[in-house]
This record gives structure tokens, C-alpha cells and sequence, in this order.
């Protein structure tokens, strides 16, 4: 039996292997004094709940060029391209696709795609429909990198012939932007679509996917959607922590980048020649994160795949939506605009009017709701009072159950609802 010392602050523990990997992850861990089975199940666009499993991972540290850890990397990038239905194995660089992972949230990869991919005398055009399209807006200003905004409402379907017209009208422009699931509201953008009106207006354009919050979590094959690059996250639908994105990228586009990049440590090609020639990241990897990772794509082929699992954000979704309605909250989306990740929830009003409960006030509801053990997330839509509820992570009916049951308790609490409106949790929830 292989023994070693686990010290943190001068404490010296003695530790088995089988010790790291059956230790109860719910019990108070002595060496950073929290209770596991105390924070908050997180009904949130990501950071996510994990699974116990996921976090035992972080457990064991790696060595950044320590061939353990580079076999690791290897095995999450080809996890990652199997989720996307594709693979680098294709001789034919149209075909072939390469993931690439970069440190940081998923704002930097996007960043990185933005900065390494749109040449200095490219425009690239960015289609808006929520807080993380003009986030777009902003890098490329930063940047100094030529664009068209193409904006629609938050809560609107995109107009695919108003962005027909709009590509039509620009020669010039050499790549398009969209976010698939903006999390702003929740609505699911039809990239396939837009992808190959693209390829109809501006064949010669690439297309950049935002695929952040629905990655993992909606079934896509990313050479179908038409997507040159597609970035998401280790911390979203794959159920990983934060600490590192990634892009999945024709391999035909990302040759392009060589010498485009604005940014040093966002430099895309650079980053992926390190990777094809030295199997490393160029700077330090946030080792802990990818090994969690690498446990997380394994978890996601034991749950049965991307498809299981999108039935069962599906399914924790409609509960949502199902146990809000009838709190007497009204939804900000209708059903056929809805996302698979989150849903937004409008404040509640007083019956018969657009007027917001007189005993409203989300701070309260949110700290309330958290002392029970769940975590929402404000909302971010500018135009309608709203917060956010995900339901993406290792969340299970019987969580989505347990937290509307907890939101009535709370309703009844702030005086907006009365005991006897709410029996239905108990008889049918």
C-alpha cells in the first residue's frame, strides 16, 4: 500500500490512494474546513454543480510536463472533437477539425478566436441578440478589429432575412459571429441554419460559433452546422470546473491564423503548434481542471451521451418551467424559443396587472432561496425584469423539485404568496 503526506498550512496527514479515492466528499474536509453537503446546488449558466466524482479528480496533482498529464490532454481533446462529431484523423484539411484548449474563461477563447482569426484588413460581422453578442462588440473595439453589428431584441427570434441582407449588402465581410444558446435570455439561435445562409451569400466567409452554454449539452455535429471555429467552456454543458475553454476549428481555418493574432497568450495557431509539437500548452495549464475534465467527457459517455443528457436538461427545464407557472410567474420566452440550458423568470406582478409584486425583491429571494441550498442568477436581460434559473450540471428532478418547493417556502415567507396557495407542492410536487 503506496503512503503519502497530504500538508497544507503545516498540517501533516498521512493519506492511502484508496484513501483520495473513496474519501466522502459530503463530510467537513479538514484541511479547508468546508462542508460539502452544505453549499448550494447551483441553478446557474456555469460555474456548475459537479459530481463528487469530478471533484475526487482534483484530488492528485499533475505535473505540467508530466507525461501522465500530456496522455490526459490528449485524451480531452479527442474526447472533445468526438462530442462534436468530428475528428482530426481526415487527411483532407476541409474536413478535418483540431481542438485546441487555452487557458482562462470561455470570454478569453472567444477573444482569442476573434483576435487570431479575423485578418487586419477582415471585417467580421457580429449578429446580437444579447449581452454576450455585444460582449463581441467590445473585444473587437478593444481590438482594433474591423466589424457590422447586426442586432436584434433580446427575446426575438434573429430575422434570417434581415441577416441575409445585411451579408448581401458587404462584400467585405470575410467572417460572421453568433451565439448558439445566449444565455442574456435563454433563447437557442438556429446556427445551422445561419450557417448555411452564409455559405449561400458569402461562401468565401467563415463562420464563429459561441457554442458556450449548449455544447455538451445539444446534440450538433459541428461540420454540419458549418461552423469554421466553435468555442465553449470546461465549466458548462461537459460538467467540468472553470479554468480553461477550448475551440474546435476546420483545421483549413486555423492555418489561416499563422501571424494574424493581436494578443500574445490568446495567439490561437501558436497555441496549437505548441500542442502539435510539443503536446503541451505554451504557459502554465490549469492542471487540476483538465484532469477534471477528462472525468467529466467519461461521465458524459456513461450517462449515454450528449443525447441522454439533453433529455435530461430537457426534462429539469420543463420542471422549471412547470413549478414557476404555477407560483405565478410568467416566462420571458415562449416554449419554441427556448434553450435547453436556462430559463429566464419574470418578477412576479400583481394579479390582473403588469405591475411588480409590492413585496418583490429578488436580492431577498436569492439570499432566502441560497439558505435553503440553492443559487439562482440575476438576470440579464435589459429590457424585462427577470432572473435566471439553469438546469444544466449534475442536476436531477428531484433537485428541480426539492428548489421550487424551497421557492414557494420563500414566496410564502416574503408575504407574496399564502400558505394555502401553495398546498400543491406538497400533494403534487
Amino acid at each position: 500500500m503506496i503512503r503519502f503526506a497530504a500538508g497544507v498550512r503545516g498540517l501533516n496527514v498521512a493519506m492511502t490512494i484508496g484513501d483520495v479515492a473513496t474519501r466522502d466528499m459530503t463530510q467537513t474536509d479538514h484541511r479547508c474546513n468546508v462542508d460539502m453537503a452544505s453549499l448550494p446546488l447551483l441553478f446557474t449558466p456555469g460555474p456548475l454543480t459537479v459530481s463528487d466524482t469530478v471533484k475526487k479528480a482534483m484530488l492528485c496533482d499533475y505535473g505540467s510536463r508530466d507525461p501522465t498529464f500530456l496522455a490526459i490532454v490528449k485524451e480531452v481533446q479527442r474526447g472533445l472533437l468526438s462530442v462534436g462529431q468530428v475528428t482530426d484523423q481526415e487527411a483532407d484539411d476541409d474536413k478535418a477539425f483540431e481542438c485546441v484548449l487555452l487557458q482562462g474563461s470561455g470570454t478569453y477563447v472567444v477573444e482569442a478566436v476573434v483576435s487570431s482569426a479575423v485578418p487586419r484588413d477582415g471585417k467580421l460581422a457580429i449578429l446580437i441578440n444579447g449581452a454576450y453578442g455585444r460582449r463581441v462588440v467590445q473585444m473587437a473595439t478593444r481590438l482594433g478589429v474591423n466589424f457590422v453589428p447586426v442586432e436584434f431584441s433580446e427575446t426575438q427570434a434573429m430575422d434570417l432575412e434581415e441577416i441575409r441582407s445585411a451579408l448581401a449588402q458587404d462584400a467585405t465581410i470575410t467572417h460572421v459571429l453568433c451565439v448558439h444558446s445566449e444565455t442574456t435570455s435563454g433563447i437557442l439561435n438556429p446556427i445551422a441554419t445561419i450557417g448555411k445562409l452564409i455559405q449561400e451569400v458569402l461562401p468565401t466567409a467563415e463562420f464563429i460559433v459561441d457554442a458556450m452554454s449548449s455544447f455538451g449539452g445539444i446534440e450538433m455535429n459541428i461540420a454540419d452546422t458549418g461552423a469554421d471555429f466553435l468555442v465553449s467552456s470546461a465549466n458548462k454543458c461537459i460538467q467540468g470546473v472553470p479554468g480553461f475553454a477550448y475551440v474546435i476549428a476546420r483545421r483549413s481555418s486555423l492555418k489561416k491564423t499563422q501571424g494574424c493574432a493581436r494578443v500574445l497568450t490568446l495567439d490561437l495557431y501558436d497555441q496549437w503548434q505548441f500542442f502539435q509539437t510539443k503536446g503541451q500548452f505554451r504557459y502554465t495549464p490549469p492542471t487540476h481542471a483538465v484532469v477534471a475534465l477528462k472525468t467529466a467527457l467519461d461521465e458524459l459517455e456513461a450517462e449515454g451521451g450528449v443525447a441522454v443528457r439533453t433529455q435530461r436538461y430537457r426534462r429539469n427545464q420543463s420542471l422549471i418551467r412547470k413549478g414557476f407557472s404555477k407560483l405565478g410567474f410568467g416566462m420571458l420566452l415562449p416554449e419554441e424559443l427556448q434553450g435547453t440550458c436556462i430559463t429566464s423568470v419574470c418578477f412576479p406582478t400583481v394579479e390582473g396587472s403588469d405591475e411588480i409584486h409590492p413585496q418583490w425583491d429578488f436580492e431577498t429571494f436569492y439570499q432566502s432561496l441560497g439558505k435553503r441550498g440553492f443559487a439562482l442568477y440575476p438576470g440579464k436581460v435589459t429590457q424585462a425584469p427577470s432572473f435566471r434559473v439553469g438546469n444544466i450540471g449534475h442536476l436531477f428532478e428531484a433537485d428541480v423539485r426539492a428548489m421550487i418547493a424551497a421557492a414557494a417556502a420563500v414566496l410564502v415567507d416574503m408575504s407574496i404568496c399564502q400558505a394555502d396557495q401553495i398546498t400543491w407542492v406538497e400533494s403534487e410536487w
